[in-house]
């Protein structure tokens, strides 16, 4: 009967080894940014993304027992161990696969929720109350820092309030560099930033899908290689 081959042990034990060093670095950083209130002040991690982080938890810990079945199935020549990293690492392809078709399929009414997204948030710069100021001054840095103004139509979304000042600066004004560009137009007597906010924030998004794609692509290279991998040392094993 044939062995089984060393090569193949060994390969897939330094895979899914490494694949497991992924999922603890995953699983330390996301527990850290969950739990210390001094990580999430320096990086300004806000509530309302915690859920990103579970989630980032929940993804570090499943690449560790993964890892973990392939490395313990490889050393021990373990059928059953290899069969349940095939199976997890064969559900996470199929997950991402449909992931992928969704949001093919989806892509135009990703879009329509994130512009209706922005309307909604666009008539907080028209607002009074304390909350609406403490997201005013926020999203003029943010202003500040892309180059733009408003979020869907402009200086015309921030209405009344255009006009206060805001720190040093004015709502939407151009730095000095860029006053003599095509990135300022110019509204009572004040040279301004004319793109909207929104078109920023799109184009983000865009930007990193293509970023999320080609991961995902990359992540499916190596997913399609582990489900080789312990299939064949599977094989070599029961014909042992």
């Amino acid at each position: 009967m044939a062995g089984v081959s060393s090569c193949m042990k060994y390969s897939m034990f330094i895979f899914n080894f490494l694949f497991w060093i992924c999922g603890c670095i995953i699983l330390g950083v996301s527990i850290w940014l969950r739990v210390s209130k001094s990580a999430q002040e320096d990086i300004h991690l806000d509530s309302s993304l915690f859920s990103a982080v579970d989630l980032m938890i929940a993804v570090g810990s499943i690449i560790m027992v993964l890892g973990f079945l392939g490395c313990c199935g490889a050393m021990k020549e373990s059928q059953c161990m290899l069969i349940l990293f095939f199976i997890g690492l064969l559900l996470i392809l199929i997950l991402q696969i449909v992931a992928g078709i969704l949001g093919a399929v989806y892509k135009s009414q990703i879009e329509t929720t994130l512009n209706k997204t922005l309307f909604e948030e666009a008539k907080q710069l028209q607002g009074v109350t304390s909350d609406s100021h403490v997201f005013q001054e926020k999203f003029q840095k943010f202003e500040k820092m892309n180059q733009c103004c408003g979020l869907v139509k402009g200086y015309e979304d921030w209405g009344s309030n255009f006009n206060p000042l805001y720190g040093n600066f004015k709502i939407c004004e151009c730095a000095q560099k860029d006053q003599n560009t095509d990135l300022c137009t110019i509204y009572s007597n004040r040279n301004i930033y004319k793109r909207p906010c929104g078109v920023v924030i799109i184009d983000f998004f865009k930007h990193h899908m293509v970023i999320l794609m080609g991961i995902a692509f990359g992540l499916a290279f190596i997913e399609i290689v582990g489900l080789g991998f312990s299939m064949s040392l599977y094989c070599q094993i029961q014909r042992k």
